[in-house]
């Protein structure tokens, strides 16, 4: 393969036009002119390509850059060498992501080889089924009796949609993915290998030994929600499941049952939230993090990478740590023992 990417280069547009697209500001009007057509970094940039920089780390790539445009903001514009144009910008990661949402939309969600509403007549759909037209299902793909799906959607190969399910539109259900018990709301990107409804994880003492609680609950995925590959979602035990409008759940990701998740929340990859916890709107967890069982994260709040969340966190806090508390009180915690760790290596060799 001759291309650094498998998305194929448009006309591509000039940067006067991105720049008002993008809430950006040409540093030189002589530029406006200059066609870009793809989005590449620094140091794999060429001709036509739109390049970022927002990190001094990589000056010796963007000297080396030969990129036909860059993102930059102010304070480090004038780091990009005079012969490539700079497109100015307050944010520029949020300007280099409109950027390759313009030149590379059919990069913003699964597609299909599949013409758009055909149906392979290797799937198996039951006859009780109710397609709208405009969906397209594709080979060794199945879908159960009762289930609903909505135009624009796209079931892929060997993905599973168990009865009375609903599916809205312009949805994409990954290869391999299995849906049950769960109604999904349009503009839904579930990634390949994904499980949403399986029972959550239930079980209490009995007298002959360990006890399966039944699961009987629900999963709402709200509208555009997307979950990355190898994520599951748990179906509520006695209540729902629910993720909220436009939240974003990364690879590698467990949801147990009866969890409430708000709108517009970032889930990083390796985090595990026990069942029955909420959490509020706007909330971020980064990677690797754990959540504790029937507890509240507030809206707005920001939990660092791996972090065990065992309590309650007040609305727009900053926690982290083992287990998580106030950003600022861990770090000077750490910075206490790193001190007490350093005097006693020192009296020890003070003692041989």
């Amino acid at each position: 393969m001759s291309s650094r990417t498998f998305f194929m280069r448009g006309e591509g547009i000039t940067l006067a036009a991105l720049a008002h697209l993008c809430g950006a500001t040409l540093a030189n009007a002589e530029s406006a002119a200059v066609v870009v057509s793809s989005v590449a970094a620094l140091d794999e940039a060429g001709s036509g390509d739109l390049a970022f920089y927002d990190n001094p780390r990589y000056a010796p790539d963007l000297r080396a850059c030969r990129a036909s445009a860059i993102v930059a903001s102010r304070r480090h514009a004038a780091d990009v060498p005079m012969h490539i144009p700079v497109l100015l910008a307050e944010r520029p990661t949020s300007v280099f992501a409109l950027a390759g949402r313009e030149l590379h939309p059919e990069a913003l969600s699964p597609a299909s080889t599949f013409p758009t509403g055909e149906i392979s007549p290797l799937a198996s759909i039951d006859e009780a089924a109710r397609l709208e037209p405009g969906v397209t299902v594709e080979a060794f793909a199945r879908i159960g009796p009762d289930v609903e799906i909505g135009r624009g959607t796209i079931v892929f190969s060997g993905a599973t949609i168990e009865a009375g399910c609903r599916i809205g539109r312009d949805c994409r259900i990954g290869q391999h993915v299995s849906v049950q018990h769960a109604l999904i709301g349009n503009d839904v990107i579930l990634h390949p290998g994904v499980r949403i409804g399986q029972d959550g994880f239930g079980y209490t003492a009995g007298p002959g030994g360990i006890l399966k609680a039944v699961q009987i609950g629900r999963v709402i995925l709200q509208d555009h929600v997307e979950v990355g590959a190898n994520s599951t979602i748990d179906r509520g035990a006695v209540r729902d499941t629910v993720v909220g409008e436009n939240t974003k759940v990364d690879n590698l990701v467990q949801i147990a049952h009866n969890v409430v998740i708000g709108r517009n929340c970032i889930i990083v990859g390796q985090v595990g939230i026990a069942g029955s916890a909420t959490i509020g709107q706007g909330v971020s967890i980064g990677g690797q993090s754990g959540v504790n069982g029937h507890i509240t994260i507030g809206d707005g709040a920001q939990i660092a990478a791996v972090s065990v969340v065992a309590t309650d966190v007040p609305p727009g806090a900053r926690w982290g740590g083992t287990p998580a508390r106030p950003v600022r009180e861990w770090i000077r915690e750490m910075a206490v023992l790193k001190g007490l760790t350093k005097t006693a290596q020192g009296s020890k060799r003070d003692d041989g």
